[in-house]
């Protein structure tokens, strides 16, 4: 299920980054999701929690009305648009010292007709006792300002309070039925997105352009292979902060992210030509992050010149640059001559396996003990680490939960050593692993 996503939105200079830091700092009042070791990841986004919610807080970056003569934006309205578009709460920044002026107005107008729920914030109230002049703000026509202070934290927990309250009901947003397995086709621009989803219905069903971000939504498409069903969904390219020249392009990284949340299993599209690059580490952070099954397809192989070792150079470089994803398969396609597209649908339904394993509470615990006896758990001051006994938590992903004697003897280089077991074991390809370890008394 999507997580439902707070974009902060306002013209530039008003603290909206000041304010996504703020919210999403791991010392501040809002429990992150920790990034892995190894994994890189655009601070466009953060997973929070506030109150047992989960949501996604999105800085869209600042909204300037100014001309626009590409032939992919069309004007100032489709660029405010895009930044709320899938926003399920709209948080719109002014600043509370330079006051009322006449771009906060432009783009009040732009969200008022959004009809979605959209928390006023005036920002940079250092002292909530002095004259700040935030009646002027009444005018925008959405409602009491809320005053607070990012830099210094003030009033932060209420406008969260806020937030909680205007959040979508989180029961479920996909009508599919259980069997059907969602794939988020996800990569940079001009990757090949979308010439693989249509290799893979075997009709035109997705424009194919060269044109960088054409793709502005996650489309859906329902298919059926035999007797599996399907849920194809085609995103938007993302792209390096950065580089990103066209507000629509940064925007629309939004629906990547809700369609990477919305997945069972994640195609990584990877560009044969150019290889493995720092933005493709950023894409496929976030997919690992998020607990789906991976699948890393390299795309437009037919354009690489090859001998009889160019698959292991490639797969071993892939394994270097994405060491975090070393469980996930990878495949060497080309979606315009349709070579080896077969395969995908193939790994597909085998990590979706993987990702969904069950071992039973007997047979882990058989493994940890054999673990242990060949690898000892590491001490401290005469102290050493036992692991009391484990068990499966749940599915997508494979989580598990160690009880020990002392969680702070438990170090991350033996919890590394244990999932290497398991999958040696029992194999968990294309799947992402969770162990929690918790402390426990002896008997």
């Amino acid at each position: 299920m999507a997580k439902p996503i707070v974009a902060i939105v306002g013209r530039p200079n008003v603290g909206k980054s000041t304010l996504f830091n703020r919210i999403a700092s791991s010392g501040g009042m809002v429990a992150i999701v920790e990034d892995r070791p190894g994994v890189t990841r655009d601070r466009l986004y953060r997973d929070a929690e506030w109150l047992n919610r989960e949501f996604t807080l999105v800085d869209t970056g600042g909204i300037e009305f100014r001309d626009v003569t590409d032939s992919i934006s069309q004007g100032v309205h489709l660029q405010a648009k895009l930044a709320i578009d899938e926003a399920d709460v709209i948080l719109f920044v002014v600043d509370a010292r330079e006051g009322l002026v006449p771009v906060d107005e432009e783009v009040a107008l732009v969200l008022r007709k959004t009809k979605k729920p959209v928390i006023l914030i005036s920002n940079k109230v250092e002292d909530f006792s002095s004259g700040y002049d935030v009646y002027d703000f009444y005018k925008l026509g959405l409602g009491e300002p809320v005053m607070v202070s990012a830099a210094h934290g003030k009033n932060i927990g209420d406008l969260l309070d806020m937030v909680i309250e205007l959040l979508p009901d989180s029961s479920g947003d996909d009508n599919v039925d259980e069997d059907t397995v969602k794939i988020a086709v996800i990569g940079r621009p001009n990757v090949g997105k979308s010439s693989i989803v249509n290799s893979i219905l075997g009709v035109e069903r997705v424009i194919v352009s060269d044109i960088a971000g054409t793709t502005r939504d996650a489309i859906d498409t329902y298919f059926e292979q035999g007797d599996k069903k399907y849920l194809l969904i085609d995103t938007a390219g993302m792209r390096k902060k950065g580089k990103i020249n066209e507000p629509t392009e940064r925007y629309s990284v939004i629906r990547s992210l809700r369609a990477v949340d919305r997945s069972d299993v994640v195609l990584m599209v990877i560009d044969a030509v150019t290889g493995v690059i720092e933005q493709d580490k950023k894409i496929a952070g976030y997919a690992h992050e998020a607990g789906r099954a991976i699948v890393i397809v390299v795309n437009k192989w037919d354009l690489v010149e090859k001998d009889d070792k160019t698959v292991l150079r490639y797969t071993e470089d892939i394994r270097e640059k994405l060491g975090f994803m070393q469980y996930a398969p990878v495949v060497f396609i080309s979606a315009l001559t349709r070579k080896r597209v077969p395969r995908v649908l193939e790994l597909v339904d085998y990590v979706a396996e993987q990702h969904a394993m069950r071992i039973s509470t007997s047979n882990l615990n058989e493994l940890i003990q054999e673990a242990v006896l060949l690898n000892p758990p590491p001490s401290d001051k005469g102290k050493r680490l036992k692991i009391l006994y484990g068990t499966q938590a749940s599915v997508k992903p494979p989580t598990f939960i160690l009880f020990v004697n002392d969680t702070e003897l438990m170090h991350f280089s033996y919890l590394r050593y244990l999932e290497n077991q398991l999958r040696s074991s029992f194999g968990f390809e294309g799947t992402p692993i969770r162990i929690v370890v918790r402390q426990r008394k002896e008997d």
